[in-house]
Order: structure tokens, then C-alpha cells, then sequence
């Protein structure tokens, strides 16, 4: 009987549970762009549409940031085959995983649509669409740009290890949320493939450029890629070297010290030199030697 190797093997099992964490994401945020859209169907004209704007934007940025971090140790928390893309491309994950996580995060996507119609009323309002007067090329640079910002935040974040590392839900939560703000209002901000392929595909395709999430985020996510591997070749962390420490010792001098005279008499140089000029010393730490009554001098 043929058995997997143990590498393929927990790629498989991490395959699997990064379409629960997917469906998990995708539930929480979703869920919370339905309930926008079905109030605003329901009692219109109760909120402005920048008040629908930061509710949109909140509730994905959340539920990346809550997400991400239940599953960080566990899959990565990656739930985007566009940062899959990016891990594959600079050496994180193998293609093989990366083949594996793709299929998983695009049908979590479809999971987590298909629960919000079985758990909410009315038909399911969470497509990504381009906004008004915005063209196709304009929703592909705009998706290309948003997902390079959030890719970004993951390799600088979470791939490269530092002590926040850790913490790198919470940065890679707020870019989400940021990017989301500036992007929602022109074509949805997906930044995700599956984040727009799993409603298309539960409502067959009804909206005309599923193309545009596919070919911007994929975009975003080689730019990211390629801007990643270029500092990290050039040592991008010898430009301002000390900036993970946190030794009280390494912080910078005490500027009020360099404004007293006893400190700037001990800094010049010139100063320090002339020294006092009866005792004939270089510097002013040498006493001058007293005579003694036992002295023979």
C-alpha cells in the first residue's frame, strides 16, 4: 500500500486545517459585510456611506487580526493563496503546500459563503464588484497595489523573525483594515483571490471581472515578493542597526547632559588639552602636587 512521505503528510494536515482557519476568517468577515448590506437593505437611508465603509473595514480587519492569531502556530494563518504565492516564491512554504493551501483557502472561501446563505436571510450580498466609473485597469492596479501592502506586512512581519514576531497578527490585522478604508469604496477590496472567488462562486458568477481578482492580487503579490527579496539582499537591517534591541542601555544619551558646561568641557577636545595652565598638566583630572613640611623638595 503506498503511503505519503511525512513532509507531504503534514502538508496535508496542515492543508486541512488552514481551510478551517480559512472558513473561519471568512465566516467572521463576510458575516459582518452581510449583516452591513442587509441592514442597508432593510432600513435605508439609517447610515452614511462612510459609516458602512469603516463598518466593512472593521469587521475584516478584525477577523484577519482574530483569525491569524488562533492559527498562527498551527498553519501559518495565511488564508490567501496570493500570500501563498509570495511565501512559495521567496522559500517559506514548498510548492507543494503551496498547491495544497491554494485549494484549501479557495474552498474554505466557498465553505464560508455557503454558511452565511444557510445562517442569514435574504440572498447573499458580499460580492466584490468595481465601484462607480472606476475602469478595469484601475481595479487591477488598485488591487495590485492593496494586496502588495498586505503581503508586505506579512513577510516583514511574521516571515521575518524578530521579538514581535508574535504580535504580527495584530500589524498584519490593521493593514488589512487600513487597506480596506482606502479601497472598499472602488472595487471592494478582496486582496484576496478567494475572499472574491468563494461568493462569485456560490451565486454563479453573476458579476462580469472575476478576472481583476485574480490578476491584481496575483500581481501584488510578486511585487511584494520582489520588493522583499531586494532589501533583504542588500541587509536592509544594517540601515539603522539596534532597532529590535530593548537594553535601556542602547537607548540614546541624555540630550539635557550635553547642554551643562562640565559636559561640554569634558567633550572638547581642544579643551581638554590646554588643561590648566599653571599646573603644566595635559587635562584637568591630574592635581597639582603639594609640597610636604617631610619633603626634601
Amino acid at each position: 500500500m503506498y503511503r505519503l512521505s511525512p513532509s507531504v503528510t503534514g502538508d496535508v494536515q496542515a492543508a486541512l486545517l488552514e481551510f478551517v482557519g480559512t472558513t473561519v476568517f471568512l465566516l467572521l468577515g463576510l458575516g459582518g459585510i452581510q449583516a452591513s448590506g442587509r441592514e442597508l437593505l432593510t432600513t435605508p437611508n439609517t447610515a452614511s456611506d462612510i459609516t458602512r465603509v469603516l463598518y466593512i473595514s472593521t469587521s475584516m480587519g478584525l477577523s484577519l487580526l482574530v483569525s491569524a492569531w488562533l492559527f498562527f502556530r498551527v498553519t501559518g494563518g495565511l488564508f490567501n493563496p496570493n500570500i501563498s504565492l509570495a511565501l512559495l516564491l521567496v522559500g517559506v512554504i514548498n510548492p507543494v503546500r503551496f498547491v495544497l493551501y491554494t485549494i484549501a483557502q479557495l474552498s474554505g472561501a466557498i465553505a464560508a459563503s455557503a454558511l452565511i446563505i444557510a445562517l442569514t436571510p435574504g440572498p447573499l450580498a458580499v460580492n466584490t464588484v468595481l465601484g462607480p466609473n472606476v475602469n478595469k485597469a484601475q481595479g487591477v492596479f488598485i488591487e495590485m497595489f492593496i494586496t502588495a501592502a498586505l503581503v508586505l506586512a506579512v513577510l516583514m512581519l511574521a516571515a521575518e523573525k524578530h521579538n514581535t514576531t508574535p504580535f504580527a497578527p495584530i500589524g498584519i490585522g490593521l493593514t488589512l483594515f487600513a487597506c480596506h478604508l482606502f479601497a472598499v469604496y472602488y472595487t471592494g477590496a478582496a486582496m484576496n483571490t478567494a475572499r472574491a472567488f468563494g461568493p462569485a462562486a456560490v451565486t454563479g458568477f453573476r458579476y462580469s471581472g472575476q478576472w481583476i481578482y485574480w490578476l491584481g492580487p496575483y500581481l501584488g503579490s510578486i511585487l511584494a515578493a520582489a520588493f522583499y527579496t531586494v532589501i533583504k539582499h542588500y541587509e536592509y537591517w544594517t540601515l539603522v542597526p539596534g532597532q529590535e534591541s530593548t537594553e535601556p542601555t542602547e537607548s540614546p544619551p541624555d540630550p539635557a547632559a550635553a547642554l551643562t558646561p562640565s559636559s561640554r568641557r569634558s567633550e572638547d577636545p581642544d579643551m581638554a588639552q590646554r588643561g590648566d595652565a599653571g599646573s603644566g598638566q595635559m587635562g584637568v583630572n591630574v592635581p597639582r602636587r603639594e609640597k610636604s613640611i617631610n619633603s626634601p623638595v
